[in-house]
């Protein structure tokens, strides 16, 4: 039998197979909208009118939580999970019209930003439309009936069964109308790693075909990066963090992730950085009760380093309560000096190739210091633009002495304009809790 012949180097690296990013993605950051909560009338008439402010604050990407009907069996709450879906191809009227998300996306869009939505193909509410029409979709137990996910307690939904056919063209075309009939730029996908990847891929190749997509997973694998998700959740580096605020880990254990980060991922996936999200905040505490101290370094990291930094629903607000979940709540809107500081390093982000998203920014090359547990120093380059950062994680004043490195040369400070002359072992000074940015001069 004559072998087939072999189209291409097989040793060489296959660029091929990689996605492409929407090009408005490069410098982009990313805003969580818990609709529900996010204004006094939890809808998307109301939400609309902050859009101006989002912009400003320098979003991109406005990722609204799920807009579908919610399921009434099984409910928690008064109003249920938005995560138990009664109909994929609905609007919950709690929220609005269809219309009225047309017109929250034609706004957005004509403000330059771009709206992604929350989709949820795992499992469904108890009485979602499809537990009639289609009962062969679901998995079951050992029973043989209809089974919340395994392991945990979201008794309020059922799994869906990916080995069918027909259920994997349902939920592709159901992902797509909205593309279509509502020109959303995207989802994210709720717990994306319980489903197949290849249902993924599909469908990311299906909704390219309409216009780019940008896809975010819930999940933390590289895999998904491949040829589905632009982007996966960084809950390593918020664990990771967490644990460095109150005193169980050092800054040993976050080059760990950005060990990973370098030579785990591919070079252009996107990783998000936040702290906080929803789940975050209804379920283990605000960002306050999370970080403490060290809060605002924490910040400053997810703009400078490799990642997209995300805001969740009224930290620009200094918002301070943990979000009823599956009830009505409000954000207590004010002035705060950290939506200053999200807007300041917002701005510093977009200037700075270096500090772009995925391939597109330079990558983090650490700066050796002298007090490695406690103070972490990297250059990010990307041409000629330079950035260095320095921060402090821990509850004492730290002079370090910056060892060979990338760092040599004259710098300004970020956010002063203060001229700063960096060299090999030179002294550098943080207050506790302390961080600094310097940009190349």
């Amino acid at each position: 039998m004559t072998a087939e012949p072999v189209s291409a180097n097989p040793y060489a690296p296959r660029a091929d197979v990689e996605l492409t990013h929407p090009e408005w993605t490069r410098s982009a950051t990313i805003y969580q909208i818990n609709q529900r909560h996010f204004t006094p009338e939890g809808t998307f008439r109301a939400a609309e009118a902050h859009l101006p402010r989002l912009r400003e604050l320098g979003i991109d990407i406005v990722w609204l939580m799920p807009v579908h009907p919610i399921g009434e069996q099984n409910r928690k709450g008064v109003l249920g999970s938005p995560y138990a879906v009664k109909d994929y191809l609905s609007v919950n009227p709690e929220f609005g019209t269809l219309e009225d998300l047309r017109h929250f996306v034609a706004t957005a869009h004509d403000l330059g930003l771009h709206v992604i939505l929350d989709w949820v193909a795992n499992h469904t509410a108890w009485d979602n439309l499809l537990v009639e029409e289609h009962p062969d979709w679901y998995a079951r137990d050992w029973k043989g009936d209809f089974r919340p996910t395994p392991w945990w307690d979201w008794d309020d939904i059922i799994d869906l069964d990916y080995d069918n056919e027909d259920l994997r063209r349902y939920m592709t075309e159901a992902m797509a109308y909205w593309v279509r009939e509502v020109d959303v730029d995207g989802f994210r996908c709720d717990v994306a790693g319980f489903v197949p990847v290849d249902f993924w891929e599909n469908a990311r190749r299906e909704l390219d075909a309409i216009k780019p997509v940008f896809l975010l997973a819930e999940w933390e694998s590289r895999d998904l990066h491949t040829r589905a998700f632009d982007m996966t959740y960084a809950w390593s580096w918020n664990d990771t963090l967490h644990k460095i605020a109150h005193g169980k880990a050092d800054v040993e254990a976050l080059k760990v992730y950005y060990a990973w980060n370098d030579r785990f991922y591919q070079r252009d996936a996107y990783r998000m950085l936040f702290v906080s999200n929803h789940d975050k905040n209804a379920w283990e505490g605000t960002e306050y009760e999370q970080f403490g101290d060290a809060l605002e370094p924490a910040i400053v990291l997810s703009v400078v380093s490799e990642g997209m930094p995300l805001v969740y629903n009224g930290q620009e607000a200094g918002s301070d309560k943990r979000l009823v979940f599956f009830d009505k709540d409000q954000i207590e809107w004010r002035d705060d000096e950290q939506g200053e500081l999200y807007r300041r390093l917002f701005a510093l982000k977009k200037a700075h190739p270096a500090l772009w998203n995925g391939a597109a920014g330079g990558r983090m090359v650490r700066v050796p210091n002298s007090a490695e547990a406690a103070v972490l120093t990297f250059v990010r380059a990307m041409g000629d633009d330079r950035v260095f950062a320095a921060f402090n994680f821990s509850d004492g004043e730290q002079t370090v002495t910056l060892g060979h490195g990338p760092q040599a040369g004259p710098w300004a400070d970020a956010f002063t304009g203060e001229p700063v002359e960096l060299t090999v072992g030179q002294q550098f000074t943080l207050p506790a809790w302390g961080h600094r940015v310097l940009v190349g001069a």
